[in-house]
């Protein structure tokens, strides 16, 4: 499928703005995985882009005009800053079991150790995809997981974060913890409800809400977004009068201060 895209869109900035771990150029193309969807993308020239695989539209929240809510930020100094070098960035709509896993792992962990986690419990426990340009591997489903010993996990660089995955597994599977019903619940409820996973604490919860269930008033705070807001905004969270563009700010700080290694 070829297609023009007006707003902003630019794929190796969504790459590296922290929200997906497996996602990667593979040629001309960027590879992005979602479930069991794979999708190809390559820009062509200028708006042009080539899209190979499904579930475009939604995963990449193309229904949201970013360039207006670049706008937001004009009254505000840094932030000006990270939306111009952040343009470009969207919020992936995510599997939410992965993304729970993925988020659970990256406590503590730089990019690129969480992306080797992550990566290494696909093609352990995941089924192969084979594409025309390689074998992916799919994340796995909770039952897949549900394999998995704590040692095994350990040995994948998981760490103390093993016990955790291995608890977010047994709810999941139990229906404890319902994944597609928690969806219909408000943000502060998703929120409690992921938090009754062990290892899950507010800022994991609030990516898996933004970077899985869309909720993009949700804006997590982690080490970066903390130094951010106490050098520029005297401890105080500058996101939440976004409203529903709260966690698009937030992402566009992280990306900033990360991408241009600000010295806070």
């Amino acid at each position: 499928m070829i297609i023009d895209i007006k707003d902003d869109f630019d794929l190796e900035k969504i790459m590296n703005s922290g929200q997906a771990f497996r996602i990667a150029k593979v040629g001309n193309y960027y590879r992005f995985i979602h479930g069991s969807e794979i999708i190809y993308i390559r820009n062509i020239e200028g708006p042009t882009y080539e899209i190979l695989g499904g579930a475009f539209e939604d995963y990449f929240d193309m229904g949201r005009n970013y360039t207006k809510i670049r706008g937001l930020a004009a009254g505000d100094s840094f932030l000006k800053s990270a939306v111009e070098c952040g343009r470009g960035i969207r919020i992936l709509r995510q599997d939410p079991f992965e993304t729970m896993i993925s988020f659970i792992i990256s406590q503590r962990k730089s990019i690129p150790s969480i992306k080797a986690c992550v990566e290494g419990i696909a093609r352990k426990y995941g089924k192969p995809i084979k594409t025309e340009f390689e074998t992916v591997y799919r994340f796995p489903t909770p039952a897949e997981l549900a394999k998995a010993t704590e040692d095994e996990l350990r040995e994948l660089k998981t760490g103390y974060r093993a016990p955790y995955i291995l608890d977010a597994v047994r709810r999941v599977n139990s229906g404890e913890l319902d994944l597609k019903k928690i969806s219909l619940l408000e943000d502060a409820e998703l929120i409690e409800a992921l938090k009754t996973v062990n290892g899950i604490g507010d800022k994991v919860a609030n990516c898996i809400g933004l970077f899985a269930y869309g909720r993009t008033g949700l804006a997590p705070v982690d080490t970066w977004i903390r130094k951010i807001m106490d050098n520029y905004y005297g401890g105080e969270n500058p996101f939440v009068k976004y409203g529903d563009a709260a966690g698009i700010m937030q992402q566009y700080a992280f990306f900033y201060a990360v991408s241009t290694k600000l010295k806070l």
